[in-house]
């Protein structure tokens, strides 16, 4: 790191190949980050000079936070002979408010995506809500509480990464039926669509992870795809049974590409997952979740774990164990996205 008279400061890090690098900004407290594509590590905290605080790695996320002594101008990045190159100067509050506040994402070449319409669109689903408590703990939890709670960490740690953008199909305490979430999703051409739940079953403790299936893979799956798929009565409304040959034909709307791309989403969440949380035996599941059937936005169903069990209760109230669950899930989205970009590997 150079610091320069005029107070301007550059960076250069060393970078393998030619991957995709991005840095965006966000305040309270101001802070720059940079995602760094696999390959790339660092040192877990490094100590700054002038407008750089230090600097931190996370590896999990991989992704360069920036701790800022103060307000800067808009960086400029570029890249080349395998070197990352960061250019800092000093700047006003305002203007630096600004830039993060657009969420605007600098490519390594230096230019402007173009905002956060650049980036793919992530939408979050807290589970039930409003007059639809969802289940209740033993001791009193409710889950449209937890699943909020999760939620809105999720979206924290989604838009820090700077790699996606995030909605909430509900961000406090009301009722969304089960197709205005699903259409909430469609109608912003969501990139993928995450319902996050804490559910009841007799002796089920650990998260689990499900995609949609018309046939449920087990007993299990099948009752949990009943209970929340009767979540619009419990808001007080009055939805007809679909006919057989309507399951039918909305199941067929899911294309296999988008089942594809749902089920390496799983495998991905359940890889991260087992990292840090225990996990129900045949994590990855499937069943015919309503919520689920968005024809073209691959899907999943996140149960991080069971209020009827008084340990996972326990757990899911602590704002740290939901926040090892984000950072699992988010890193499987990353790793999804990266795929995405790259055109491997993520529909398959």
């Amino acid at each position: 790191m150079t610091l320069f008279r005029s107070g301007n400061m550059r960076l250069r890090l060393p970078v393998p190949g030619s991957g995709r690098f991005h840095l965006s900004a966000r305040t309270g407290p101001n802070r720059l980050l940079l995602s760094l594509p696999d390959g790339w590590a660092g040192p877990a905290r490094q100590n700054g000079k002038g407008m750089v605080r230090g600097m931190r790695w996370l590896a999990r996320q991989k992704l360069m936070v920036f701790d800022l002594a103060r307000a800067i101008a808009q960086p400029r990045a570029t890249q080349s002979a395998g070197q990352l190159t960061i250019e800092f100067a000093p700047g006003t509050p305002a203007a630096f408010a600004a830039f993060a506040g657009e969420d605007k994402t600098i490519a390594a070449s230096g230019a402007p995506t173009g905002g956060p319409r650049s980036l793919p669109l992530v939408v979050l689903d807290p589970g039930h809500g409003g007059k639809d408590p969802g289940t209740i703990g033993k001791t009193g939890t409710y889950e449209k509480r937890i699943t909020l709670a999760a939620g809105l960490e999720l979206k924290r740690q989604l838009e820090a990464g700077g790699r996606c953008r995030v909605a909430m199909t509900r961000g406090r305490d009301f009722f969304v039926p089960l197709d205005g979430r699903v259409d909430f999703a469609r109608k912003r051409q969501a990139a993928l669509f995450i319902s996050l739940h804490a559910d009841s079953a007799p002796g089920a403790r650990g998260a689990s992870v499900y995609t949609l299936n018309d046939r449920a893979s087990d007993a299990l799956s099948a009752a949990l795809a009943r209970r929340e798929n009767d979540a619009d009565r419990k808001g007080g409304l009055n939805i007809p049974e679909a006919s057989p040959e309507v399951q039918r034909i909305l199941i067929s709307l899911v294309r296999q590409e988008t089942r594809q791309g749902s089920a390496r989403l799983a495998s991905l969440a359940v890889n991260s997952l087992g990292q840090s949380v225990r996990l129900l035996p045949n994590t990855h599941r499937e069943a015919a979740f309503a919520v689920l059937k968005a024809p073209d936005i691959p899907s999943m169903l996140v149960e991080m774990g069971f209020l009827s069990d008084a340990t996972d209760e326990a757990l899911l109230k602590q704002p740290g164990h939901r926040a090892k669950v984000c950072t699992a899930l988010t890193q499987a989205v990353h790793n999804w996205l990266a795929r995405q970009e790259a055109g491997v590997g993520a529909t398959g």
